[in-house]
């Protein structure tokens, strides 16, 4: 158990904070705030069940998750083209390609198999990322039209599709403002790891490595 805590604590612990902590303190949060909405409207609060499937928990959820896919998606494809010189973040710009390990028999079995599945490989986790991006793309465009036409009907309105819906700007707007953060906060990891360091991170360079190197 001590063993398998050691090799895998870091993925151990974010399911806990994503689990526990944040995902259970939005859907509370959530719930308290949609039942809010719906008493200023003169409908029934609903329950823990119910509010799981409603819109409002989905396109909150799939919102933010939407901008996380996105933003690992153009990180992950952008390093391997771009650099930032001096960041723990880049590729050093002055040293050549790395090659990686030579081809072995403990090499992933797709990497072994050649051809087009070790083309497919070498970019699956940049197609993993775009795919699941997409996914919650279309399910926050799903659960918003679901959410503003439950506003709309209580105000006596016609119901809208989905496609205009996300020709609206609340759609955008939802969009555009996951999209700005998730962006900055990976643009100052870039740049902030030339200059600043975390000593035993993964994430950062040695303390005592000059700010133009990379390691």
């Amino acid at each position: 158990m001590k063993k398998l805590w050691r090799r895998n604590g870091l993925t151990f612990v974010l399911a806990l904070f994503f689990l526990h902590l944040w995902l259970v303190g939005q859907f509370l949060t959530g719930r308290a705030e949609y039942n809010d909405r719906r008493a200023e409207r003169g409908l029934p609060a609903v329950s823990a069940m119910q509010y799981a499937t409603s819109p409002h928990f989905w396109e909150a959820t799939m919102e933010n998750w939407e901008s996380e896919f996105f933003q690992m998606f153009v990180f992950v494809v952008a390093t391997a083209y771009l650099f930032q010189k001096g960041s723990a973040e880049s590729n050093d710009p002055d040293a050549p390609p790395a090659k990686g390990p030579p081809l072995s028999k403990q090499s992933p079995w797709a990497a072994r198999r050649g051809g087009w599945v070790r083309t497919l490989y070498s970019h699956s986790l940049s197609l993993a990322l775009f795919l699941l991006f997409l996914i919650s793309f279309v399910l926050h465009a799903a659960s918003g039209t679901k959410l503003l036409n439950e506003e709309e009907q209580a105000k006596g309105l016609a119901p809208i599709g989905i496609i205009d819906y996300m020709g609206g700007s609340r759609f955008w707007f939802e969009s555009f403002q996951n999209w700005q953060s998730e962006f900055l906060a990976i643009g100052l990891m870039v740049v902030l790891t030339i200059h600043l360091r975390e000593k035993g991170s993964a994430q950062s360079k040695p303390v005592n490595m000059p700010h133009h190197e990379q390691e």
